[in-house]
C-alpha cells in the first residue's frame, strides 16, 4: 500500500465560495468522529434560516474580535525528516501535500524548529551547530555549521514552504553548545554566568538566523530557550535557564537580531502553563522556583525585545495564557508545543478517541479562546514505535506515523490540527462566539470562531459529550440547525453575505452585579460573558423567581439576549423583562413564553440602569441564565 493510499482524510476543500447576494446563505461542513468513520469528511451543507432554535445555540459575533492568527503546525524535528525519508520520493511528496497544501491537504502553517538537537533525534548522538572538543571554547564562533540540516531537515523546509508560502517559522533550541553551559554537557546545567558567554550564545542564535535565511528559510520568530525550568531532562538536551539568564541573554540579542532578520522577533519562556511540581522539586536549595516566570521576565527591562510569550500544554491549563494576557496585553501569546502520548498497551481505537477529544477541547479551542495566535503541536511525522528518538518521550505521537511497509498513516493530531490549518487562514482574526464547554470536560459543546482575510467565517465545534448534541448557530438573524456525533470535532464555513450581517453591537457588562431569588447557583456568571458558566435555580421553576441586575451604569440598548445556555429545558416557561433607573421604581418592558434555550427580546431604545428578569410561570425543571447579552 503506498503512503498516498493510507491516508486518510487528506481530502481536496477550497474556501468558502463567494456569496451570491440572490441565494440563502449557506455553511460548508466537514467532520471527524472518534470512530474514524468521518475524517475530515465534507457534509452536505446546510443553509441559514429565519427563525429562533430550541436547543443550545452558538452565537456568533464579528463585531467583537480577539487576536490575530499567525498559523497551526507541528515541528518537522530531526526524527520527522528522518521517517520521512524512509518513503520513496513520490510516496513523500504525497504526505508533504497532504500535511502542507491548503487545497490538497491540511495546508499546515506554523512549524517550530529545533535549533539543533532535541529528545528526537535520529543521530546516535546529540548535536548544536557548533560542537568543539571538549575543554575548548568557540567564542569567535569558527565552528558554526548547518550542515547537519542540509541533507534532510532544510530540502523538506524548502518542499513545505512552496506548498505554503504563508509558512511561518519558528525556532527553539533545546541546549546553546555545551561549552557554553556549566558541567560541559548538554543534557542539564546552565548557561555559564559570563558577559562574554552571553555574547557569545546571541551571536550563535544570529548566526542560526542567518543561515537558514541563506538556505531559503527565513525565521519569523525565535525563542532562546525550550522548556527553561526543566532541569533534569531525561537523557537528551535541555538547560535550566533562570529568567535572570533568559533576560540577560534576551537584551544581547535582541539588537543583534534587530539589525541582522528585523522579521526575526523573539518569544520568551516556551514552557508549560504552570510550572510542573517536579521543576518546583528540582530548584537548588536557596533558588526561586520562579512559578511566575513568564511575569517576572516580562516585567524587566527584556521585555522590550519581546513580542510575547510561548505555552506548553504538560502542566496546567490554558487559562494561564488569558490570566497573562490580561496582565500584559501588549504582548502576543503563542502554543507552540503538545504531544500526543499513549499508554504502552493502549489500542489504536482507543488511543485515536482520547488524543481527539482532549486536544479539540483543550488546543484545538482551549488555546485559541485563550488568546493564543498558534496551535502547534511536536512532531510531524514519527515512525510506528514512537520514534527514533534519543532520550525523552517513548509513548508520542506524530500527525503522521510512517510505518516498516513504507505506508503512512494520520492520527488523532493530524485532524485537531487539520480542523484549523485548512480553514482558517494566517492573518485570521478571532471572533467572539458563545461556548457552552470547559477544557476541564463538562459534557458540553464548545467552540471557537475566525474570521479570515476574505471576509469568510470559519467555526471549529467540538461535541465533549459520548452521546450526540443538537445545537444551532446564529449570525446576525438568521440560524442553523445541526447534530453531531458524539467526540466529534467539525468546521462550519461561509461566505460574507448580506443576510447574516447584523447592526447590533454587544455592549460589555464590566461592572455588573447581580442578585437573584433563590440565591441558587452563582448569580454573578450570569454576566461574566462566559457561557459555560451558569446561574441556576437549583429549584423547580415558580413564578415570582428573579435574576436582577445592577449595570453598574446607565445603558442604552436595544436587544437583551437572555441565554440559557447548554442545559437543555432550563429556559424560563414565562418571563417578564423590567427596568429600573434607580433600583426601586420598576417599568415592564415585555413578557413573553419560553420556548427556547435562547431568547433574544427586541425593544425600542431603552435606557436603564437596572434589569430584573423574573418567571411567570411553573415547571419542574431549574430555571439557569448562562448569559445575559445587551446590544445596541
Amino acid at each position: 500500500m503506498t503512503a498516498a493510499l493510507a491516508l486518510g482524510g487528506a481530502v481536496a476543500a477550497t474556501a468558502a465560495p463567494s456569496a451570491d447576494r440572490r441565494a440563502q446563505p449557506q455553511a460548508r461542513v466537514w467532520v471527524t468522529t472518534v470512530d474514524r468513520s468521518e475524517l475530515l469528511h465534507e457534509r452536505a451543507p446546510v443553509t441559514f434560516r429565519e427563525g429562533t432554535s430550541a436547543e443550545p445555540t452558538i452565537v456568533v459575533d464579528p463585531r467583537r474580535s480577539y487576536q490575530s492568527m499567525d498559523g497551526f503546525g507541528a515541528s518537522l524535528t530531526d526524527s520527522s525528516a528522518e521517517v520521512l525519508y524512509r518513503l520513496s520520493p513520490a510516496d513523500r511528496d504525497e504526505v508533504m501535500r497532504s500535511l502542507f497544501d491548503p487545497a490538497r491537504g491540511i495546508g499546515v502553517s506554523f512549524l517550530r524548529q529545533p535549533i539543533g538537537s532535541s529528545d528526537f533525534t535520529a543521530a546516535d548522538e546529540h548535536y548544536t551547530y557548533d560542537d568543539v572538543p571538549a575543554g575548548q571554547t568557540d567564542f569567535g564562533l569558527r565552528s558554526f555549521s548547518i550542515a547537519h540540516d542540509e541533507a534532510r531537515i532544510l530540502p523538506l523546509l524548502r518542499q513545505a514552504r512552496r506548498l505554503n508560502p504563508k509558512l511561518t517559522i519558528m525556532a527553539t533550541p533545546w541546549s546553546m553548545p555545551a561549552w557554553m553551559k556549566t558541567g560541559g554537557t548538554l543534557a542539564g546545567g546552565r548557561l555559564a554566568d559570563d558577559p562574554a558567554v552571553y555574547r557569545a550564545y546571541a551571536r550563535y542564535l544570529v548566526r542560526f538566523v542567518q543561515a537558514y535565511a541563506a538556505a531559503g528559510v527565513p525565521i519569523d520568530y525565535l525563542s532562546v530557550q525550550n522548556e527553561p525550568q526543566n532541569r533534569a531532562p531525561s537523557g537528551y538536551p535541555g538547560t535550566d535557564l533562570p529568567v535572570r539568564q533568559q533576560a540577560r541573554v534576551i537584551e544581547a540579542l535582541g539588537p543583534l537580531l534587530r539589525a541582522a532578520s528585523p522579521r526575526t522577533k523573539i518569544l520568551g519562556y516556551d514552557h508549560n502553563w504552570a510550572t510542573h511540581p517536579g521543576d518546583i522539586a528540582s530548584t537548588p536549595p536557596g533558588e526561586d522556583p520562579e512559578t511566575d516566570y513568564p511575569y517576572q521576565l516580562l516585567s524587566g527591562p527584556a521585555a522590550r525585545w519581546i513580542a510575547g510569550t510561548a505555552f506548553h500544554c504538560y502542566y496546567g491549563d490554558p487559562s494561564a495564557q488569558t490570566a497573562l494576557h490580561d496582565a500584559y496585553p501588549d504582548k502576543g501569546i503563542w502554543f507552540t508545543e503538545c504531544s500526543g502520548s499513549h499508554g504502552p498497551d493502549d489500542p489504536p481505537a482507543k488511543f485515536f478517541r482520547e488524543t481527539l477529544v482532549w486536544h479539540a477541547r483543550t488546543l484545538a479551542i482551549g488555546t485559541t479562546r485563550n488568546w493564543a495566535k498558534s496551535v502547534v503541536n511536536w512532531n510531524l511525522a514519527l515512525d510506528a514505535t514512537g520514534g527514533p528518538h534519543l532520550g525523552g518521550c517513548d509513548t508520542c505521537t506524530g500527525l503522521v506515523t510512517v510505518g516498516a511497509d513504507g505506508t503512512a498513516t494520520t492520527n488523532a493530531e493530524y485532524y485537531t490540527i487539520g480542523h484549523l490549518s485548512k480553514f482558517v487562514r494566517p492573518g485570521a482574526v478571532r471572533i467572539a462566539s458563545t461556548s457552552f464547554g470547559t477544557v476541564g470536560w463538562n459534557g458540553q459543546l464548545t467552540d471557537v470562531a475566525f474570521r479570515n482575510p476574505d471576509g469568510s467565517t470559519a467555526l471549529v465545534v467540538h461535541n465533549e459529550n459520548d452521546d450526540p448534541r443538537s445545537f444551532a448557530v446564529a449570525v446576525g438573524d438568521r440560524i442553523i440547525d445541526y447534530t453531531l456525533p458524539g467526540g466529534a470535532l467539525a468546521t462550519f464555513t461561509w461566505p460574507a453575505h448580506p443576510a447574516l450581517r447584523s447592526d447590533l453591537r454587544e455592549i460589555p457588562l464590566t461592572g455588573a452585579t447581580v442578585v437573584a431569588d433563590p440565591a441558587g447557583e452563582n448569580p454573578a456568571a450570569a454576566v461574566d460573558a462566559d457561557a459555560s458558566t451558569r446561574w441556576s435555580s437549583g429549584q423547580a421553576q415558580a413564578p415570582g423567581q428573579y435574576l436582577q441586575v445592577d449595570l453598574g451604569a446607565t445603558r442604552t440598548f436595544r436587544r437583551v439576549a437572555i441565554d440559557s445556555g447548554g442545559n437543555l429545558g432550563d429556559y424560563p416557561r414565562g418571563w417578564q423583562l423590567s427596568a429600573s433607573d434607580d433600583g426601586t421604581t420598576w417599568r415592564t418592558l415585555a413578557t413573553g413564553t419560553g420556548v427556547a434555550q435562547l431568547t433574544n427580546v427586541d425593544l425600542p431604545r431603552t435606557t436603564a440602569r437596572h434589569l430584573r428578569i423574573t418567571s411567570t410561570a411553573a415547571a419542574g425543571n431549574w430555571w439557569s441564565i448562562a448569559d445575559l447579552r445587551l446590544y445596541t
